[in-house]
C-alpha cells in the first residue's frame, strides 16, 4: 500500500493556525489508532518518536488485516477519500475469499493494489506537525497498569502539537496555543492524583549517588513507593534536560538533571504544583 502524500506547507499555515488558536484557545484536534497512522503515514513508524504499542503485539500477517480494517474505518469516518475505492474493495473481497478457502498467501494480497488516498485537512495537519518539529518533549508515565506516553511537538511560542498515546495504541492529538497550556497538560499527566503540594529542601546529588541509589532515606522511600513515575526529556539537536518525577500518596518528588552525563547539576526535592509547572515550562521553552 502506498503512503498518501502529506504535502501541507507548514510555513503557509503557521500564521493562520496561530490566529485560530489565539481566538479559540487550546483545542482537541482528532484521534487515530496505531494501525490508522500506519495506513496514513507508514514511514512515521520508524521516523517519528511516538510509540505504536498496539502494532508491536502483532505478527506481519496480522498487521496486514488490521491495516485493511483500519482503512475501512478511515473511509467510513470520511477521514480519507479513495479515488479507486472500487478496485481496492474488489481486492479485499478476493483476499477474504482466498483466506476462507485456505490460501496461506491471502494475508498479503490487500497490499497488492496501490491506493489513491486523499487525506482530510486536519489529519494532514497533525501528521505534518508531528514530522516537522525542530524540538519535541517526550513524557513517559509509568504506573502499575503499564506505560503511556505524551509527545509535545514545539513549532512556535504559540503553536504546539500534543500527542498522547495510550498503552492500547490510541493517539489523541491536541493543538495548544501556549507553553502554559502545554505545561498544564504535562503536569496533569505526571501528577494525575494532584499530590504535588509544597516545595521542600533541595538535595544536590552526583551521578555516583544516583547509580548506587545512595540518595537519602526520604527520596529512596518515594522511589520505592511511587504510584506514578514520570520521565520528561527534551529531544533536540543538543541534549536537553531530564526531569524524573515520583508521585506517592502524599507528595511528588522531582529529580532534575541539567545535562546528560554532567558531574554536577542533579537536584532532587519535593515540589508544589506551581514549581512543577515552572520546571515543565522551562524545559518546553528551552532552545
Amino acid at each position: 500500500m502506498q503512503s498518501p502524500e502529506i504535502d501541507m506547507a507548514l510555513d503557509e499555515f503557521r500564521g493562520t493556525l496561530s490566529e485560530a488558536l489565539a481566538e479559540g484557545g487550546t483545542q482537541p484536534l482528532l484521534r487515530l489508532t496505531d494501525e490508522e497512522i500506519a495506513v496514513l503515514d507508514p514511514d512515521s513508524l520508524t521516523e517519528c518518536v511516538a510509540p505504536t504499542p498496539r502494532l508491536t503485539e502483532l505478527s506481519g500477517e496480522e498487521r496486514e488485516w488490521v491495516y485493511a480494517t483500519a482503512l475501512r474505518s478511515l473511509i467510513s469516518r470520511e477521514v480519507v477519500e479513495i479515488a479507486n475505492i472500487e478496485e481496492l474493495d474488489g481486492v479485499l473481497r478476493a483476499a477474504e475469499k482466498a483466506e476462507a478457502a485456505g490460501d496461506t498467501d491471502a494475508g498479503e494480497r490487500p497490499s497488492g493494489v496501490d491506493t489513491d488516498l486523499r487525506v482530510a485537512p486536519e489529519v494532514s495537519l497533525a501528521l505534518t506537525l508531528r514530522r516537522t518539529a525542530a524540538r519535541a518533549l517526550a513524557v513517559e508515565q509509568h504506573t502499575s497498569a503499564g506505560a503511556t506516553h505524551m509527545l509535545v511537538y514545539v513549532h512556535a511560542e504559540d503553536l504546539y502539537l500534543v500527542e498522547r498515546v495510550t498503552s492500547g495504541g490510541l493517539h489523541m492529538f491536541t493543538l495548544a496555543a501556549s507553553a502554559k497550556d502545554v505545561a498544564d497538560m504535562v503536569l496533569l499527566f505526571i501528577d494525575p492524583f494532584e499530590v504535588a503540594d509544597k516545595d521542600g529542601r533541595t538535595l544536590q546529588l552526583t551521578p555516583e549517588q544516583i547509580s548506587t541509589e545512595d540518595v537519602g532515606t526520604a527520596l529512596s522511600e518515594a522511589i520505592n513507593n511511587a504510584l506514578v513515575v514520570g520521565q520528561t526529556v527534551l529531544l533536540a539537536d543538543a541534549p536537553g534536560p531530564l526531569l524524573t518525577t515520583y508521585a506517592t500518596e502524599k507528595a511528588l518528588w522531582t529529580v532534575y538533571v541539567e545535562k546528560p552525563n554532567a558531574p554536577t547539576g542533579i537536584q532532587a526535592r519535593t515540589v508544589g504544583k506551581n514549581s512543577l509547572r515552572k520546571m515543565i515550562t522551562k524545559i518546553i521553552t528551552q532552545s
